[in-house]
This record gives structure tokens, C-alpha cells and sequence, in this order.
């Protein structure tokens, strides 16, 4: 009886009898010091060279989930990216440089909290083909409020949504921005009205590794920033042969002026100050003229249009003619003197108070509305067309 009796006791103090061994196994936390189940996979591979810059980065686990992916260059710029709502996969949120090293560090845990990790490093591709984009206006420059961000590339884009995707432009005060291609190497960037003077505007490009077209790359970074001035605008009647110039929405000054002659009339339409040169050579050869005009010291001139439309000094012609007479090939002119500088005159002091990105606006002239992408001048087209472009 006392026998069976301790038979009983050790039968209960022993459980199911398995050993110390088995019991570390058993239950539903495992063994914490057992190889982890998680599966990592990176990819590329680690070593790997001539990687491409988009779709070829990629981390996965099997039998469990990501719990920290971090993905680098040499000089420790990290590349973002996100893990998937089920934990299984991470994957960038934008592009990657050219002939660039990265590492990558991966952990994931799997349903008993056991880590594993993967490291590797591989190098991205060395573009044989590249392009460049250029911007208007320059780093740390004031400009008006009608100076849009405008980027040339060069080379055409066949991937627009691509390179749009790798330029961010943000402004402080905040205003909705909105880019438009003008053919497949120009794109602009506003807002739908002029910009608030004083507005502080950041252009970020990050065109490194960026496939505007098949096989042909971006290798730029470059951060550009400038200020919009204060808010002057000037309005040119070609009928009444003035020029009212409004600063910040008042009247400082308004100018006798000369437009275009008939048959070679001025275009109608906001223009936006591109260029400023305080004595520059025209040519009427090189915008169509043939010979009728090479005048090789125009004073205080300012480009409005790719194609020529200038607002500048005039020396040449008799004073009674500007207020009276539009006798111009398509240019704006304000009355002057030979050789620019400050020398007192109407021409002399628009070009003292104007600077990039001020708008030119033509009225009243027998011309048809100039074309939006002759010069920096989108302006002319409605909202809801820059948006569609």
C-alpha cells in the first residue's frame, strides 16, 4: 500500500514524464535559443554590381515578418521605403543613385519573436547615357511674381511621369503647385495665380538615377531656393501708347511707349521678364526681319519672348514718338539715350526698377495672344489647361 502510494506521488510530481529537454521544446513560446524560422531574402544579391537604379531593390521574409529594413549609400544617405501591411515585403519609395554602393540591413522575427538579420551590398549601374536638367531662376536669386520654376532637359523625356516624380518644389507660404511639359524637354512649375511677394520657393532635384527615356539617365542633386520680390506689374497699352507700371498693386509710374508698327504688330498677353541686358545688339536676321534693322547697342533691354519680343530702351527715335506713334517690329520701346547706364531716362529707369520674373502685360494691340511656351510666359493659359499639360 505504501509502495503503490509512492508510485502515485511520483507519477504526479513527473507530469507526463518527458524529460527537462523535451520540456524546453514544448509549449507555444519555443526555445528562445533555437535558430529563428524567419526566412530573409535581399534582393540583388549580396556583391552584386550594375544594379538598376528602379525595380531591382527588394527585401522578403518567409515564416514571419520585417521588423527594421535599412537601406543606405557610402556617405549614409538612407533611401526610403516602406514595409508592407502584412510585414512580408519592403520595398523603396523612390529611385536609387547611379554608381552608387548600398548597404542593406534587414531583421525580421518570426512567430516566437526570434530575430534573424541579412546584410549585403551591391553597386548600381554607371549610365553611359545621361541627362541634365537646367533651371530657371538661379539658386539664392530674388525674382517677381511671375517667375516660374522652368526646367530644360537635355534630352528629350519619354518618361515625364518618372523625372516629375524626382523634382519636388514647395513654398512657404504654402500654395498648390502644379507642373506642365511643354514637348518633351520643358517643364514649368507654378502656382494658378502670381506668387505672394516675399514667398520663399525650394527646388529639390533628384535626378540621379532617374530614366527619362530608354537607357539615358539623370546625375543630378541639387537643392535651388530663391525668394519672390515685391509684386510689380506693368501694363502696356499699345492703343493708348502708355505703360502703367503697378507695385504691389499701386501706381508708381506710368511711361510713354512705342509698340509694334502695323503688320509688325507687338503680341498681346503676360510676358515675364526672362533676361536683362544693359546694352545688347539686335539683329532683325536672326528673329525674321532680314536686313531692316542691325542696331548694335540697344540700350536697357529686357527679353519677354524666346522669339524677340523685347521692352528696351530707344535712342533712335524722335521723342514725339513714343505717346503718339507705335513704330516698333514687335518690341516695346521706352525712350533713351545711347550707351544705357543711369542716365535719368524712362528706359533707363524701368530697367533700374525691374528685375526677373516681373510681368509685362500687352494690351490692345491688333496681335493675337503669344503662344504660352514662347518664353517664360504660361501665364497665358487657363488653370485648368496647366493642370492637364
Amino acid at each position: 500500500m505504501a509502495l503503490g502510494t509512492l508510485l502515485a506521488l511520483t507519477t504526479a510530481c513527473g507530469g507526463d514524464g518527458g524529460s527537462d529537454d523535451d520540456k524546453k521544446g514544448g509549449g507555444s513560446g519555443g526555445d528562445k535559443n533555437a535558430p529563428s524560422q524567419a526566412v530573409l531574402t535581399l534582393a540583388p544579391k549580396d556583391g552584386a554590381a550594375d544594379v538598376a537604379t528602379r525595380g531591382a531593390l527588394k527585401v522578403a521574409v518567409a515564416k514571419g515578418t520585417l521588423t527594421s529594413v535599412k537601406v543606405a549609400d557610402s556617405k549614409g544617405r538612407k533611401v526610403a521605403g516602406k514595409i508592407s501591411a502584412d510585414g512580408r515585403s519592403w520595398t523603396p519609395s523612390t529611385h536609387l543613385g547611379t554608381a552608387t554602393e548600398y548597404t542593406v540591413d534587414a531583421v525580421a522575427k518570426d512567430a516566437d519573436g526570434r530575430q534573424a538579420a541579412r546584410h549585403a551590398t551591391f553597386t548600381t549601374l554607371s549610365p553611359k547615357n545621361t541627362f541634365t536638367g537646367f533651371f530657371t531662376p538661379e539658386d539664392g536669386s530674388t525674382v517677381g511674381v511671375g517667375m516660374p520654376v522652368s526646367l530644360r532637359f537635355s534630352r528629350g523625356i519619354t518618361d515625364p511621369a518618372a523625372v516629375e516624380k524626382a523634382v519636388s518644389v514647395t513654398a512657404e507660404p504654402a500654395v498648390p503647385l502644379e507642373g506642365h511639359w511643354f514637348g518633351n524637354d520643358r517643364l514649368d512649375i507654378r502656382p494658378e495665380k502670381y506668387w505672394a511677394p516675399g514667398t520663399k520657393v525650394t527646388v529639390k532635384l533628384a535626378l540621379d538615377g532617374v530614366e527619362g527615356r530608354p537607357g539615358v539617365y539623370g546625375t543630378q542633386r541639387k537643392t535651388v531656393r530663391f525668394t519672390i520680390g515685391r509684386g510689380q506689374v506693368s501694363v502696356v497699352d499699345a492703343k493708348a501708347k502708355t505703360m502703367t507700371v503697378k507695385r504691389n498693386g499701386k501706381v508708381v509710374k506710368t511711361i510713354p511707349i512705342t509698340s509694334g508698327a502695323p503688320g509688325t504688330e507687338t503680341y498681346n498677353g503676360q510676358m515675364v521678364i526672362s533676361e536683362k541686358h544693359e546694352v545688347t545688339r539686335m539683329n532683325g536676321a536672326t528673329v525674321g526681319f532680314g536686313g531692316e534693322y542691325d542696331i548694335k547697342d540697344v540700350p536697357h533691354a529686357m527679353r519677354l519672348s524666346t522669339s524677340g519680343t523685347f521692352i528696351h530702351g530707344n535712342y533712335w527715335a524722335g521723342a514725339s514718338t513714343f505717346g503718339s506713334v507705335n513704330a516698333s517690329h514687335g518690341c516695346v520701346g521706352l525712350q533713351d539715350v545711347r550707351g544705357g547706364g543711369d542716365n535719368g531716362s524712362p528706359g533707363a529707369w524701368f530697367f533700374k526698377n525691374s528685375i526677373l520674373g516681373d510681368v509685362v502685360v500687352v494690351k490692345n494691340s491688333n496681335d493675337s495672344t503669344i503662344q504660352p511656351e514662347n518664353g517664360l510666359n504660361g501665364w497665358n493659359m487657363s488653370w485648368q489647361e496647366w493642370k492637364a499639360g
